[in-house]
């Protein structure tokens, strides 16, 4: 029995970024072997194990075969005979083909060094299309390593074009979609994952309602980028410098501008009303991948209002109000930093503008302090009682809100 360290924890330590999960392969042993040293099965499709002590996952070495549609027709074979280079060779990125033993040699079949020193996500074998998960995982790995220079292969995304043609993305179940979408917005780049989609065609395919923002244009003197697709690109970038591995954020930002495609011609390039158009293909998306209710509900929140956030200067103290009220801020603060965070990076996302200032989330963050400040203790010793209470509460609030307004000058309007 050998036993490897393998994939990202291999690929990780030659990059020089901090190693989070320990996968080890384990060679030349059957389910037996591992029972009786004390570790614990929890694979369902294939033997996985977890180590006694460290709870490390263990896989005993296995190979696949095609059998059916999308990425649950496969059939595994592992035991004793299955070697090294045949495991790894099922692997998706040559980069995450790399073994490496106790003693630190690295067995190395399909040059993943070499790739990771020259920065090119490849495809390990033509099996590679075999798989339409890959799709969204060389495009969330995009994501996470574009700021290091990483590129797609040609002939690995000639491939994924191929997946896309011959119709095995469509297979794809929406929780594996949403489960790498929301792996790719928490990178440090998620315009990479969404430039490799629609690169290779999956954007249209599994994200039609943001792939239609590409070459929709907007007015040039608020968004000197013109095309809204690429405004979306600036402000997942921005949202991920923001607040940084967010996934909330980053599908918040995503779904933020939805209605720019619903824009009538003769409008173009005004979105007036966008925020608004943007709340049924936020919806269709959402149910359609089954998004939790908290991404789909703040994300709604954002498309309803980031104007809103834009000019919360201009808003009467009663707006704001009703803004902090329909986020449930009072009482869960970390909800009104979600929605500040979104509206930010989309002021920031658009050329130019990547290091404007936003004080409109200061003086936002100062009006829900001063709102959730006021108590009803204080009518309840006045005497009050009941609808009252609520109503005095309403206005002392609005007054609060009002003070902290008059303490802030006019910002300016994003359009």
């Amino acid at each position: 029995m050998h036993i490897y360290l393998v994939g990202g924890a291999v690929r990780d330590k030659l990059l020089g970024r901090p190693v989070v999960d320990h996968d080890h392969v384990v060679v030349g042993a059957l389910p037996e072997d591992l029972l009786a040293l004390g570790y614990r099965p929890v694979g369902k499709d294939f033997p996985v194990f977890l180590h006694p002590k460290t709870g490390e996952e263990y896989a005993l070495a296995r190979t696949e075969r095609k059998t059916g549609r999308g990425y649950r027709g496969f059939v595994f074979q592992a035991d004793a005979s299955v070697t090294l280079e045949q495991d790894l060779a099922r692997r998706d990125l040559t980069i995450n083909a790399i073994a490496e033993d106790a003693q630190g040699a690295l067995t190395d079949p399909y040059h993943g060094v070499r790739d990771i020193e020259a920065r090119v996500l490849r495809h390990v074998s033509p099996a590679f299309v075999e798989d339409p998960v890959r799709v969204l995982r060389v495009a969330r790995f995009a994501a996470r390593f574009a700021p290091l220079g990483f590129t797609v292969a040609e002939q690995t995304m000639a491939l994924m074009r191929q997946m896309v043609d011959d119709g095995e993305v469509d297979h794809l179940v929406p929780e594996r979609v949403w489960a790498e979408t929301r792996k790719a917005l928490g990178e440090p780049q998620p315009s990479a994952f969404l430039r490799v989609l629609r690169e290779c065609g999956a954007l249209a395919v599994l994200f039609p309602e943001v792939d239609a923002l590409y070459g929709v244009p907007q007015r040039a003197e608020f968004h000197p980028e013109i095309d809204t697709g690429v405004h979306l690109e600036l402000v997942l970038d921005a949202a991920a410098r923001l607040a940084p591995g967010d996934e909330l954020v980053g599908f918040c930002a995503l779904a933020h501008d939805l209605g720019k495609a619903l824009t009538p011609p003769d409008e173009l390039p005004r979105h007036v009303g966008h925020e608004h158009l943007g709340v049924a293909p936020l919806r269709g998306l959402c149910a359609r991948l089954k998004v939790p209710t908290e991404y789909a509900t703040l994300a709604e929140q954002v498309c309803r209002e980031h104007l809103n956030a834009h000019r919360a200067f201009e808003l009467k103290p009663a707006t704001v109000l009703k803004l902090l009220g329909s986020l449930d801020a009072l009482r869960r603060p970390e909800r009104l930093e979600v929605f500040l965070a979104a509206c930010e990076a989309d002021k920031r996302g658009r050329l130019g503008h990547a290091d404007d200032a936003y004080p409109q989330a200061t003086y936002l963050r100062e009006a829900r302090a001063a709102a959730a400040a006021v108590s009803a203790a204080g009518f309840v010793a006045l005497g009050l009682s009941g609808p009252a209470i609520g109503k005095a509460m309403d206005a002392a609030r609005l007054q609060s809100i009002a003070a902290v307004k008059s303490e802030h000058s006019a910002g300016p309007a994003v359009v």
